[in-house]
């Protein structure tokens, strides 16, 4: 079995004038593009009541990160804001494994339900590995499509900033990924579950 819980990095939209004009455009950057994956861990707890049905459970915590470092160019009445480079943290940080509290630790039937659902963490880790350059890809597509932002002091230019996270984050390549990576998880979990007939299990018990 298996369950996600997502972190996201939530930016707060603040009302700054958008308008860049013919001047602002001219500072439009080709951006970079950096995805990393986190480096995930794994932790294998017994909750203390029991879990119904469920011999055992996997809950994956992705992370969806991103850093905006932006080019500011002085002109006259103020300043252009342009996106310069993504620096995006997305994937798996870390992986709970619950296995049920009748099974004890380092028995038959616990290693085989730690297998299990071991099988089920490599899963969530290639989806990550196949949408990779994917995701990389829309993110580049996105920042590439965002234009300078014009403000007229430097007190607005962090919130300039935070509307060009903002407008990159909602892009509809980013989002499109994002929902393919969701139902690669679903479609190779399932199918993790559906490959293991419990013989293994079955055999601890004769």
């Amino acid at each position: 079995m298996h369950a996600t819980r997502f972190i996201y990095l939530s930016w707060l939209l603040i009302s700054v004038p958008a308008w860049a004009g013919d001047d602002c455009l001219a500072y439009k950057l080709n951006p970079r593009v950096d995805l990393k994956t986190p480096i995930w861990s794994k932790e294998v707890v017994q909750p203390l009541r029991h879990m119904d049905l469920l011999h055992g459970n996997v809950v994956a915590t992705m992370v969806d990160n991103y850093d905006i470092v932006a080019d500011i160019t002085n002109i006259e009445d103020g300043y252009c804001v342009a996106l310069k480079s993504v620096y995006a943290v997305v994937g798996y940080s870390d992986f709970l494994v619950q296995i049920d509290i009748r099974h004890k630790p380092n028995t038959c039937s616990y290693n085989a339900i730690l297998s299990h659902e071991d099988e089920h963490i490599r899963a969530y880790l290639s989806v990550m590995d196949d949408f990779k350059k994917e995701l990389t890809d829309s993110i580049y597509v996105a920042a590439d499509s965002i234009p300078p932002v014009f403000v007229r002091n430097t007190s607005d230019i962090d919130a300039a900033i935070t509307e060009l996270n903002t407008e990159l984050q909602a892009h509809p390549d980013v989002i499109l990924v994002k929902q393919k990576i969701k139902a690669a998880e679903e479609i190779r979990n399932k199918r993790v579950d559906a490959h293991d007939t419990g013989e293994t299990l079955r055999k601890c018990f004769e």
